[in-house]
C-alpha cells in the first residue's frame, strides 16, 4: 500500500497521553472477530470518534516466546476512529503483502497494537530526531537526479544546516517509533533501512541520505491481546442481555 504523505496540520501541540486506550483495541479486535464470525455482531465504539493518522498492528504471541509481527499496515491521514480502526484493523490482517491473510484460527493467540500518531514535524535534516521518541517519515529523490558528490562536512555535527533536494520522483517509507529502538539501530541505520523499505536496491551514499525529506512524528499506543478482548465482548453481550 502506497504511503499517504503525513497531514501538516495532523494533531500539533500537546496531546493528553492517555488517548489511546484499551477501548480502541477491542473496537479494531471486534472488527477481525466479527469478519472471521459471520454470526457475531459487531458491539458499536463507546468512545469519541476523533480523528487521527493511525496504525493497526497484529502480532501473534505465545507464552514464552517473543511477539511475532503478523500485520501492521496505517494511514497518515486523520482518520475518524470508529470507522479508521475498523477498517485498517481487517487491512492490516488480511491485506499486508508481507504475510498470508489471518485465520480464524489464529484468533486465540493475537494481539493488537493501536497506534495514534501525533506531534507531526517537519526534521531539519535526517539525523534531526531522537531514538525511542520519533517515528520517521522519509521522501527522497531518485539517487540518478542527486549532483555529484560536494565532499561537505559529515552532518553528525553541523546536521540542522544541511542542503535538501526535490523532485517529483520519489520514494518514501517509515517506521513507527517502537520500531527502532526493538531493531537496535541508531539514526543513520534507522534512515538506511527506510530507505531500502522504499524500495531502493542501490547503494547508499552521504548524498542520497542529505537528499532525504524527514518528517518526525511520536505515537501513542496501547496493546491488548485476545483474553482482555474476549472478556471485554463477554462482559458487554452480558450486559446488554
Amino acid at each position: 500500500m502506497a504511503l499517504v504523505p503525513p497531514d501538516p496540520a495532523a494533531n500539533e501541540g500537546p496531546v493528553d497521553l492517555s488517548v489511546c486506550t484499551a477501548a480502541h483495541c477491542f473496537h479494531a479486535f471486534d472488527a477481525l472477530f466479527c469478519a472471521l464470525t459471520p454470526s457475531a455482531a459487531p458491539i458499536a465504539p463507546e468512545f469519541p470518534d476523533d480523528k487521527y493518522p493511525l496504525f493497526v498492528t497484529w502480532n501473534i504471541h505465545r507464552p514464552g516466546r517473543r511477539a511475532r509481527l503478523r500485520g501492521c499496515i496505517g494511514n497518515f491521514e486523520a482518520l475518524s476512529l470508529h470507522d479508521g480502526l475498523a477498517e485498517y484493523a481487517l487491512i492490516s490482517a488480511f491485506k499486508d503483502y508481507r504475510f498470508r491473510r489471518i485465520e480464524k484460527s489464529e484468533l486465540d493467540s493475537l494481539e493488537c497494537m493501536i497506534s495514534l500518531l501525533t506531534d507531526f514535524e517537519d526534521a531539519d535534516s535526517y539525523l534531526d530526531w531522537t531514538i525511542g521518541v520519533h517515528g520517521i517519515y522519509i521522501t527522497f529523490p531518485h539517487p540518478s537526479l542527486l549532483p555529484t558528490a560536494s565532499g561537505t562536512p559529515s552532518p553528525m555535527s553541523s546536521y540542522p544546516y544541511l542542503p535538501r533536494l526535490t523532485s517529483k520522483h520519489s520514494f518514501s517509507a517509515t517506521y513507527l517509533p517502537d520500531v527502532i529502538p526493538e531493531q537496535g539501530w541508531d539514526r543513520i541505520e534507522a534512515v538506511d533501512s527506510a530507505i531500502h523499505k522504499a524500495g531502493w536496491n542501490g547503494s547508499i551514499t552521504e548524498d542520497l541520505r542529505r537528499s532525504v525529506k524527514l518528517r518526525r512524528y511520536q505515537s501513542r499506543l496501547h496493546t491488548v491481546g485476545w483474553d482482555e478482548y474476549i472478556t471485554w465482548r463477554t462482559e458487554h453481550e452480558a450486559s446488554k442481555a
